[in-house]
């Protein structure tokens, strides 16, 4: 199976570009989005997609937030959010129960500037992994993936010491990903790529980031770890274009 993740920083405008095109050449069996800014009727996916079963969770506030998972299969089960009133306004979370695993996509807050979101977001890590976790006590489990806002080591991004206290490499969202390691998740990518350096999956629009590749992997896949040895790759699809994220990868044995 091929397992796909992409912060398209609005499907609308997207689907404008690339996304089809981008869908039917890489035929994910599932694709996970975030950042979507748009309700299921907002949207008019096109027919050569409606082989996918659709799944959204919208945020409260229009044009803003929200996640989507496109699935060739029917699940079992479907949840929206984490079960927190607090945490579940922005449609940030959405869950598919399969007969192995479950999949989460996931937008985590950012901490934004000066790093005045970021009580709010330590809560909200708090919460997600309990949330994982949970899902894992059900017996089964879990595949997660998204923008998690955070990069986690000083090679996940071009330039740590300029950036140690800005949203996203802060000490304590830093923190909040070991945390997610020391519950035993797995960070895929660097489950196969241990030590690459300069592998980046969002870049600023600003000072032509991207050309330059001054950027910061913040989008991941991540696993319990008993479907560790079901990955048989994890890749950042760096040259698809279309955002200011680009698509992450896995592959599993199934």
């Amino acid at each position: 199976m091929k397992l796909i993740s992409w912060n398209v920083n609005g499907l609308r405008a997207v689907l404008k570009k690339n996304f089809t095109e981008f869908v039917l050449e890489h035929d994910p069996d599932i694709l996970c989005l975030q950042e979507t800014k748009a309700r299921p009727e907002q949207v008019e996916l096109p027919l050569e997609l409606g082989h996918y079963k659709t799944f959204w969770n919208s945020a409260e506030k229009a044009g803003y937030s929200g996640t989507a998972i496109f699935s060739k299969e029917a699940p079992l089960s479907e949840r929206y959010g984490i079960g927190a009133e607090e945490h579940d306004k922005e449609g940030r979370v959405i869950t598919l129960e399969f007969d192995s695993f479950f999949i989460v996509t996931v937008y985590t807050p950012n901490s934004q500037n000066e790093l005045k979101r970021l009580p709010y977001r330590m809560s909200w890590d708090e919460a997600f992994l309990s949330f994982v976790k949970s899902l894992e006590s059900e017996g089964k489990p879990v595949f997660f993936s998204g923008d998690l806002n955070v990069a986690h080591t000083e090679i996940d991004l071009a330039r740590p010491k300029a950036n140690r206290k800005s949203a996203g490499f802060s000490d304590e969202e830093r923190a909040g990903f070991d945390n997610i390691v020391s519950a035993g998740f797995t960070d895929t990518f660097r489950h196969f790529h241990p030590e690459t350096t300069e592998a980046y999956s969002w870049w600023s629009y600003r000072g032509g980031a991207r050309a330059k590749n001054v950027g910061w992997r913040i989008d991941y896949w991540c696993c319990s770890p008993e479907l560790t040895e079901s990955l048989t790759s994890a890749s950042i699809l760096a040259d698809v274009m279309g955002s200011d994220h680009c698509p992450v990868e896995i592959e599993i044995s199934t």
